[in-house]
């Protein structure tokens, strides 16, 4: 289903369905933008007012807190909307029929 980190394969290796006809967005990205960072921000918090480290420390705990929660969160939710979208048969006004293809 993906090409790469976050981004669609041209096509389905399976069925060969056509990836290009849905539109799923950046919706994820802005979801989870808020969502991690409030988690960083969370533990950032929580790191300078009990434990105080050095600065190396936050890099290496919020680093990975949140890069690796945003990579596989966009995986999960970008699947998910094109999911949606191919169930409900949903696409941009004037494109042709999923079921045509």
């Amino acid at each position: 289903m993906f090409a790469g980190i976050a981004h669609f394969a041209p096509r389905c290796e399976k069925c060969g369905l056509d990836f290009g006809s849905f539109n799923v967005g950046d919706g994820p990205a802005a979801f989870l933008t808020f969502g991690v960072g409030a988690l960083a921000a969370g533990v950032a918090a929580w790191l300078a007012l009990d434990v105080d480290p050095p600065v190396w420390v936050y890099v290496a705990v919020l680093v990975p807190l949140v890069v690796l929660p945003t990579l596989y969160g966009l995986r999960v939710s970008k699947a998910a909307l094109l999911t949606a979208e191919y169930q409900r048969r949903a696409s941009e006004a004037g494109a042709k029929d999923v079921d045509s293809q």
